[in-house]
């Protein structure tokens, strides 16, 4: 392959005129002029924060620069911390990794009593600027003159997490020992709280504040993002990736998709996961940063399609995400519970069932799928208890099936499937959203990237093992179930799964001229697999042209409609191939 093309930071370019402000003073400047139109003599800016802004940081430029009569912060008017742990107990857990998807909502967290106070408070004030800012900030004074949005992408709050920089809702607990457990309670508690409350707000937002880098801040009119939201959903787009080390990581990620050649290993990249990867949108010459779930929240019907919508309402159920091990380690052994399991256990509706298709695969890959024929089940379960306490190793090739894994090939994993990658892939993972919900069983013995053993699940994970998929019943069901769909001239499509208990189907297409897909009332996510470049048409001129590079993920929102793709630039005349998946409409 030539020059790599991947596009590490893909936009969407808005149209219209919308103004960024990219500094503190000119934020401020901007904000005193529109509150400057309001004839009262009092004005109340209100400053909602997502969690994983810099709330010191932020609440101290905004009261530098704006110079306030008076400065509330919504954090003040919560319960005592002890209550809200209390509080959420019973969704954070124990557990390092697992919780229970909340019920709670915003108005929870505060004290009625606190924020009767401080709007008396707010009420006294004559004249002058009243700054609100925090979480819940527009809760406690809905009678706002301005609201200003401060969003934050999902992985740089991550980041911040790992940093030891930013708190849970409600509690100041960035200095605990092991970072896990700040994502952990975002994950079950903050971030389905305040998207429930972000949902709300959506449409009274006058400005988003993205503060993605703390030393660039950026002001755009909320009206310029709900905008650039309608415009995503009536053409192709991709999300931005995300790349991240891991213990097993590999090499091939580097090389194809422009990273840094200086680091250790790349394990992942989240390149589809609307929940946690981020949209840019560019106005101008400046792109605003905002989490990508923002558009599921906004326009699920027309990013969905009626069908998907139904089911799966404000969730975009779909997640693509690459796994390197070439040259890196084996994944963990591990499975996914089943849908009755993870209903009980953790509050989702629907659990991980997934794929893993081979991007490539170098000789000797392997792929661990299933259980041999005849495996003795207490034998298995004791073996990895032992291995567990430290007393052996476990010996995976004794109880798990081991199959040869080449390029292009399409490995189905339903839920309560025991599987891993070993060594020498680059994966493909196609699967439904549910990420977070995997019990490790075996991890080979070695220690995460902090320098502690990851969490291994044998409790939760034998509870959901299918003993029947054995050797014989994986090869016959699981394993490059390759079905032709239709041809024509210079293309064919192929079903390639998954499995029926799995509600997302895929499709192949090989082609080297042009081939039409239907939309069919459907988002469809594609990666390239094969090829440098192609091209993404409307044959209603409903869209732009969308130039895709290999490895290239990217989405068709169901209202963008039928779609043509065509080899282009250097792969012109040649063959390409793409994986599509989309939800079955009778799953």
């Amino acid at each position: 392959m030539s020059e790599i093309k991947y596009n590490k930071f893909p936009f969407i370019e808005v149209k219209g005129e919308f103004p960024v402000y990219t500094s503190w003073q000119q934020i401020a400047n901007q904000l005193m002029s529109h509150l400057s139109s309001k004839k009262d003599e009092k004005k109340v800016l209100a400053v909602e924060y997502y969690q994983g802004v810099l709330e010191e940081d932020t609440t101290f430029a905004l009261y530098q620069h704006l110079q306030p009569v008076l400065l509330i912060d919504a954090r003040e008017m919560m319960w005592e911390e002890n209550k809200i742990r209390a509080m959420t107990y019973q969704d954070v857990t124990d557990d390092r990794i697992f919780g229970y998807l909340t019920r709670l909502n915003i108005d929870a967290y505060f004290d009625p009593d606190k924020v009767r106070r401080v709007v008396t408070q707010i009420d006294e004030v004559s004249e002058g600027l009243v700054l609100i800012v925090g979480a819940g900030a527009a809760f406690v004074y809905p009678a706002f003159d301005l609201l200003v949005y401060a969003d934050m992408a999902r992985w740089e709050t991550q980041l911040r997490m790992r940093r030891h920089e930013v708190d849970n809702l409600g509690v100041r607990n960035r200095f605990v020992e092991d970072w896990m457990l700040l994502y952990k309670q975002g994950f079950f508690v903050d971030w389905r709280i305040l998207d429930r409350w972000k949902k709300k707000l959506m449409k009274r937002w006058d400005y988003v504040l993205d503060t993605n880098n703390r030393h660039e801040p950026k002001l755009v009119a909320g009206a310029g993002v709900l905008a650039g939201l309608d415009q995503a959903v009536t053409r192709p787009f991709s999300v931005v990736p995300f790349f991240d080390p891991g213990p097993w990581g590999g090499q091939w990620m580097k090389k194809y998709c422009n990273l840094d050649t200086e680091a250790d290993n790349y394990a992942w990249c989240f390149n589809c996961v609307p929940e946690e990867n981020s949209l840019l949108l560019k106005f101008g010459k400046v792109m605003i940063e905002i989490p990508s779930i923002n558009l599921v929240f906004h326009q699920p019907r027309k990013l969905l399609g009626d069908p998907v919508h139904a089911r799966f309402g404000d969730e975009f159920p779909i997640r693509f995400d690459f796994l390197d091990t070439i040259e890196g380690g084996n994944l963990s052994l591990q499975v996914h519970p089943l849908t009755e399991y993870i209903q009980e256990k953790f509050g989702m509706h629907y659990t991980q069932d997934e794929s893993y298709y081979m991007m490539h695969a170098v000789p000797g890959a392997k792929v661990y799928l299933g259980l041999k024929d005849g495996v003795d089940k207490d034998a298995m379960i004791r073996n990895l208890e032992m291995a567990q306490e430290g007393d052996t190793l476990f010996d995976a090739d004794q109880f798990v099936g081991i199959w040869p894994a080449k390029t292009h090939d399409h490995f189905l994993i339903p839920a309560g499937t025991i599987h891993c990658s070993g060594t020498g892939g680059m994966v493909l993972e196609i699967s439904a959203t549910p990420y977070i919900f995997t019990f490790k069983m075996w991890d080979w013995g070695r220690l995460g990237m902090d320098g502690k053993p990851r969490p291994i699940n044998i409790g939760h994970a034998k509870n959901v093992i299918q003993w029947n998929r054995t050797e014989t019943w994986t090869n016959k069901f699981l394993i490059n179930q390759i079905e032709p769909i239709d041809q024509g001239d210079g293309w064919k499509e192929e079903r390639t799964g998954l499995h029926e208990r799995e509600f997302i189907e895929t499709r192949r297409h090989w082609f080297s001229k042009k081939v039409t897909v239907k939309a069919n009332d459907s988002v469809h996510v594609i990666c390239l697999v094969e090829g440098e470049e192609m091209l993404v048409e409307s044959p209603a001129n409903a869209f732009e042209p969308f130039e895709v590079h290999y490895a290239e993920t990217f989405i068709v929102p169901a209202a963008a409609g039928d779609y043509t793709m065509t080899p282009c630039g250097r792969s012109k005349g040649k063959e390409c191939a793409t994986m599509l998946a989309f939800v079955r409409k009778n799953a």
